[in-house]
C-alpha cells in the first residue's frame, strides 16, 4: 500500500523539480563538453595517425616540422602526479587517522578546518610557493647520488606543491569515512585487548576503506587536471622522464599555454589542443570507473 499526501503540496513539487532540473543541466554540460571535443578531435586524426599521436616520442605541434607524439607529456603528467601522491597519500591518510582516532573534540574543530582552508587557496599561489620556496629547498637537500639538482623548473617541485594541494581532499574525505564506521567495532576490538593503533590500522581502516580508496581516487584526478601549479613550477619541456629533478610539461600546461597563445582557429596546432583534451577526459573517466568499482568492491554496510 502506497501513502501519499492528501493536499497537493506545491512547494515539494517545485523543489523536486528544481533538483531534476540541476540533475539534468550536469548531465547536459557533461555530454557537451564530449561534443565539443570530439569534433575538432576526429578532425585532427584525419590528419594525424592515432598510433603516432598515442605511442611517438616527439611532441613539437608549433614547430615548422610538427611532430605529434603525445607520449612525453602524458609521461609528465604522470610524473608530477607520482611525487604528488607521495605526499599526499601518506600525510592525508595520518590526518583522517589522527582526526578520527586521536585528536579530541576541540581540536578536531579546529584542525580538519584548518587543514580545509588549503583547498581554498588560489592554485597559482601554490605555484609560486613552488617556485621561489620547493624548490631552492630541494636544490639544497638534493643526495648528490641522485646526479644533478633539480633545475629551476622541476616535476618534483611542482608535484609536491600538488600534493599539498590535494591533502585536504584525501584526509577530509577520509576522516568523514572512518568517523562513521560503528563505535562498536572499536569497543568490541578494546574489549579483545587491542590498542588503540591496532583498533586505528586494523579495525577502523579496513572498515573504511572504500571511502579512503574515493578519496586517493578524487586525489589522483585532482592532480592529474592540476594545471597552474604545472605551469609555473615544471616548465614546458615535453620530457619523456621520471626524474623529479628535470623540467617536464604536462598536458594541462600544454593546453593552458597554447590555447592562451596566437594558435590560428582551424589550424592542426589548434585542433591538437582538443585531441589532447580528449585524451586528458579520457583518462580521468577511466580513473573514475576504476573507482567506482573498487569502492563497490570494497564497500562494507552497517546495520
Amino acid at each position: 500500500m502506497r501513502l501519499e499526501a492528501t493536499s497537493p503540496r506545491y512547494g515539494e513539487k517545485a523543489i523536486f523539480g528544481l533538483l531534476a532540473a540541476c540533475a539534468a543541466l550536469s548531465v547536459a554540460v557533461t555530454v557537451a563538453i564530449v561534443v565539443s571535443l570530439v569534433g575538432p578531435t576526429l578532425e585532427f586524426f584525419r590528419d594525424v595517425p592515432i598510433g603516432d599521436f598515442l605511442f611517438g616520442t616527439e611532441f613539437t605541434p608549433l614547430f615548422a616540422n610538427p611532430e605529434f607524439g603525445v607520449l612525453p607529456i602524458v609521461v609528465g603528467t604522470l610524473n608530477v602526479t607520482l611525487w604528488a601522491l607521495l605526499v599526499a597519500i601518506p600525510v592525508g591518510i595520518g590526518t583522517a587517522i589522527y582526526l578520527s582516532e586521536y585528536a579530541s573534540r576541540r581540536a578536531r574543530k579546529v584542525i580538519k578546518p584548518t587543514i580545509e582552508v588549503l583547498a581554498g587557496i588560489p592554485t597559482v599561489a601554490f605555484g609560486f610557493f613552488a617556485l621561489y620556496t620547493i624548490t631552492p629547498l630541494l636544490q639544497d637537500v638534493w643526495p648528490a647520488f641522485l646526479g644533478d639538482p633539480p633545475t629551476v623548473f622541476s616535476a618534483g617541485s611542482a608535484g609536491i606543491a600538488i600534493g599539498i594541494l590535494i591533502v585536504p581532499i584525501i584526509a577530509s574525505i577520509s576522516e568523514d569515512a572512518m568517523s562513521a564506521v560503528p563505535q562498536g567495532l572499536r569497543e568490541g576490538a578494546y574489549a579483545l585487548g587491542a590498542t588503540r593503533m591496532r583498533v586505528a590500522l586494523r579495525v577502523v581502516v579496513p572498515a573504511a576503506l572504500s571511502g579512503i580508496v574515493a578519496s586517493i581516487v578524487l586525489g589522483i584526478s585532482r592532480a592529474v587536471g592540476e594545471t597552474m601549479v604545472v605551469l609555473i613550477a615544471a616548465g614546458s619541456t615535453p620530457n619523456l622522464t621520471l626524474n623529479p629533478g628535470e623540467s617536464v610539461q604536462a598536458m594541462t600546461a600544454f593546453i593552458g599555454t597554447t590555447a592562451t597563445g596566437d594558435v590560428p582557429t582551424g589550424s592542426i596546432e589548434y585542433k591538437t589542443i582538443f585531441a589532447v583534451g580528449t585524451l586528458l577526459f579520457v583518462i580521468t573517466l577511466i580513473m573514475n570507473t576504476i573507482s567506482i568499482r573498487l569502492v563497490r568492491r570494497y564497500r562494507e554496510v552497517y546495520e
